[in-house]
């Protein structure tokens, strides 16, 4: 293949690898592929386009915007993925290994597009939790509101997920409003360059919206502030050098952290060699040890199986891992690629000699590798067993970062969970077994200790996802080693490139500052019934209050004939007094939504489409027999969901002929953009 070249993307400009570029050694020839970094690269002048460029252009999109955006993004780059799968053999990851990265990246980035779609609103401020009513009246309120910091987010990113590493940071920064300029690791530099060229041709990113440092950062750290975020993920040592940096402590700027963690693998005790649970960790385990060369940060690193089991387990998983087909990554034929480096080889052996005094080799190993990969940063699927795993203090401390797993036995569940708990901190711990009892004991003895218990069984195998895939929807982060970080997590992610508020005010401040309405705000009176009123044309605070209508006798014993709710409550006068809750025989209270309906609905057709459900449902006061019903209808918030019609929520109050609220729920309706 042709050297070559990543570029970096600074302030608009490509700008190529300058006089002190590094060579970069490709990990299976062993020979030089490319060429990265070295340009003098003006750190202020990237803040700066990123601060006056990026942000406002992404602070002036609505978040459903940015969801959009970043849909699009997923799109295009799903197009010309096949480019990226071009170069990930130089990598030396597998085509199987390269779908983790490639493919898992672009996923990430339309679970977030589709989460800003359905989860945050179509507008600028994220609510956060529901209204604190601060005073009596209601006339002083309080509300969590979450907005966009007005900085840079500077992504720092480890060298075995080019792709996945890039996009998993930048869906949820780009999502929250917020600029990122991007810092991969430099050996597998190109592939990210690949991916960000592609976003920056793409042309659906603002001006300023995304920088890529291919190279050293510089002074980078100590020119950022309180507005801004650092994302880093690599190993502790170098995160708790660059968290300490005085300018980031200084100023109170954000540091998250996704490092090196000694993942466990927890063998139930009620799984013997027959069962399914045995069978499925040793596949796991045998995934785990041998995609992208065991170089992920959630592998499983220590095996912790009942001391029964461990001669079993050695056997079936060492049997496993002698015909995993070590070579090329290019090749079909191979199923485990060669590390990313000659660099991460030579640590690998290293962490190797020092766990040696420990353990014992139970397959694997540098003598298992044949010659003709002797050159590339190739190493056999390696499996060690510590039989003292409480005396042990390397096992439970060094991880090498490669193809390598030590096994551990335990003597019952509660040694368990402390053997896993004895790394430190980790980003997943895992559990095989079909006892539910088993799954709560080892989940309350150990979750303080991971950021994510994955659980798998025959009752889930057929779909579970694999204990070494972080998934867009769930926190990926750990406490202690591993970072004490969260990412991912769905709208969680985001809100980490965001400042939490607490907004006090009046219930007129409040609404407008988050564009929906709250009970207090003021109300408008539409031209025409608001179901024949567009999307657009309504407007937030627009309400209709209705007549009244009187519940009788016969209304309650009809409906409960009809529907067959013949609770004694709306049918026996003596039953009902004796509850406390009621004063004798009541209304349903589904009866009461379904008078509700017919007193606010409008029956002929117009741009309301369809009533797709409620939410918050909640009875305050019973009605009796003779009580009369009036509907209070505010339209709450709009949110825009496809090109033809946007949702409208209302809110709806039923109050009884005292004034007294007797129930309330939010409806939602489609209303279309046309009449």
């Amino acid at each position: 293949m042709n050297m070559l070249k990543p570029e970096s993307y600074a302030a608009g400009r490509w700008i190529a690898p300058g006089e002190t570029a590094t060579t970069i050694i490709g990990p299976v020839s062993g020979e030089p592929i490319a060429v990265a970094g070295g340009a003098a690269l003006d750190m202020q002048e990237m803040l700066d386009h990123a601060r006056t460029k990026g942000g406002p252009a992404l602070r002036a999109m609505t978040f459903h915007e940015r969801a959009k955006m970043l849909k699009a993004l997923a799109t295009y780059l799903d197009t010309r993925k096949e480019e990226l799968y071009a170069l990930n053999p130089a990598t030396g990851a597998t085509r199987r290994d390269g779908a983790i990265d490639i493919d898992g990246g672009i996923g990430t980035m339309f679970v977030f597009a589709s989460k800003g779609r359905r989860e945050m609103p179509d507008g600028h401020v994220y609510i956060d939790g529901e209204v604190e009513q601060l005073s009596r009246k209601g006339t002083f309120l309080g509300q969590h509101i979450a907005v966009p910091l007005q900085g840079v987010a500077v992504h720092i990113n480890a060298f075995n997920f080019p792709v996945w590493g890039m996009l998993e940071k930048l869906a949820p920064t780009l999502l929250a409003g917020v600029p990122a300029i991007v810092k991969p690791a430099t050996q597998t530099s190109y592939l990210t360059e690949a991916c960000f060229r592609m976003m920056i041709e793409s042309g659906l990113l603002p001006e300023g919206a995304a920088q890529l440092i291919v190279g050293r950062t510089g002074d980078l750290l100590d020119r950022l502030g309180a507005q801004d975020v650092v994302s880093f993920t690599g190993s502790a040592d170098t995160a708790t050098m660059l968290r300490s940096n005085p300018n980031l402590v200084k100023n109170s700027t954000r540091f998250l952290a996704e490092q090196d963690s000694l993942n466990a693998a927890i063998l139930g005790p009620d799984a013997d060699p027959d069962s399914p649970e045995f069978a499925l960790f040793i596949k796991e385990a045998t995934s785990e040890i041998t995609a992208k060369a065991g170089q992920k940060c959630t592998a499983m690193r220590r095996l912790i199986v009942p001391e029964s089991q461990l001669e079993a387990v050695a056997k079936a998983l060492s049997d496993k891992l002698g015909n995993i087909v070590l070579g090329d990554p290019s090749s079909k034929e191979t199923r485990m690629g060669a590390l990313a480096s000659l660099d991460q080889k030579a640590d690998v052996l290293e962490k190797l000699a020092q766990l040696a005094p420990e353990t014992r080799v139970i397959c694997g190993g540098p003598d298992a590798l044949s010659d003709n990969l002797a050159n590339g940063a190739f190493l056999p699927p390696t499996l060690l067993a510590c039989d003292d795993p409480d005396a042990a203090t390397v096992v439970h401390s060094v991880e090498a970062f490669g193809p390598v797993s030590t096994l551990l036995p335990y003597r019952d569940l509660a040694h368990a969970a402390e053997l896993a708990n004895r790394g430190g901190g980790s980003l997943v711990s895992s559990l095989f077994t079909n006892e539910p009892q088993v799954a709560r004991d080892v989940t309350l003895s150990s979750a303080a200790w991971h950021g994510r218990i994955y659980i798998n069984g025959r009752a889930s195998a057929d779909e579970s996802t694999g204990h070494g895939s972080p998934l867009p929807h769930m926190v990926h982060g750990g406490p202690g080693r591993a970072g004490g970080g969260e990412e991912l997590g769905g709208v969680r992610g985001v809100l980490h490139y965001m400042q939490r508020t607490a907004i006090q005010g009046s219930p007129d401040m409040i609404s407008a500052i988050t564009g929906t309405w709250i009970k207090g705000a003021a109300e408008t009176t539409g031209p025409q019934h608001p179901f024949q009123r567009t999307f657009d044309e309504i407007v937030i605070g627009e309400t209709l209050h209705t007549d009244p209508r009187t519940v009788t006798l016969d209304d309650i014993e009809h409906f409960a004939h009809f529907t067959g709710d013949t609770f004694y409550a709306h049918m026996d006068e003596e039953a009902a007094k004796a509850n406390p809750f009621f004063p004798g025989r009541v209304a349903h209270g589904y009866l009461l939504l379904s008078f509700a309906a017919g007193l606010f609905v409008q029956p002929d057709p117009g741009p309301v489409l369809a009533n797709t459900g409620l939410n918050g449902l909640s009875f305050q006061k019973p009605v009796s027999p003779g009580d009369s019903i009036k509907v209070r209808l505010t339209c709450k918030r709009k949110t825009k969901r496809t090109d033809a019609y946007g949702e409208v929520a209302w809110n709806v109050t039923l109050t009884n002929q005292d004034g007294d609220q007797v129930a309330e729920y939010e409806l939602l309706t489609m209303v279309s953009y046309e009449r």
